[in-house]
């Protein structure tokens, strides 16, 4: 994440991954009070074992940007919400990437989704991964099922 005050956004893309038995990193790398350790980061992230990486900031959200630049892993951008504007300004730095230079972008505070992108994409080449992403979306299921099961008894007048 590009600063610590990401991190109640960052949190849910944490659990969502240990959710997922997923080992996961956390680090704070700023695009721009950082940009060598990010740079470090991003060069080494292949061969220290990482499938993917998720990288959320807010404002002018560069940190995906920068780590995209360095690596050729998939690189997931979660724009965060800030009292700038709402988090508009990071969603449009997050998605606006030059041809060649990749970010997948989620949205606004999408941290969960960003987890599931991440776990989706290293499961290509993860039987067992794939397998608990298939047995979190049908517990999903059932749970939206049960909830419509309980409303429809509540309300159907038929």
């Amino acid at each position: 994440m590009g600063s610590d005050s990401d991190l109640p956004v960052v949190e849910k893309a944490i659990s969502t991954l240990a959710q997922l038995s997923v080992p996961t990193e956390v680090h704070v790398y700023s695009a721009h009070r950082t940009p060598i350790e990010a740079r470090e980061f991003s060069v080494n992230a292949r061969a220290n074992g990482f499938g993917a990486i998720i990288a959320a900031a807010g404002k002018a959200a560069h940190l995906a940007g920068a780590i995209a630049a360095n690596t050729t892993l998939p690189v997931i951008g979660i724009p965060v919400k800030s009292s700038t504007l709402d988090g508009i300004d990071a969603l449009l730095s997050t998605v606006q990437m030059p041809a060649g230079i990749p970010v997948a972008t989620v949205a606004i505070d999408g941290a969960a989704n960003a987890a599931l992108l991440a776990a989706q994409i290293i499961a290509v080449d993860d039987a067992d991964l794939a397998a608990r992403l298939d047995e979190m979306r049908k517990s999903a299921s059932e749970k939206v099922l049960r909830a419509n099961a309980e409303i429809e008894k509540k309300y159907s007048t038929i």
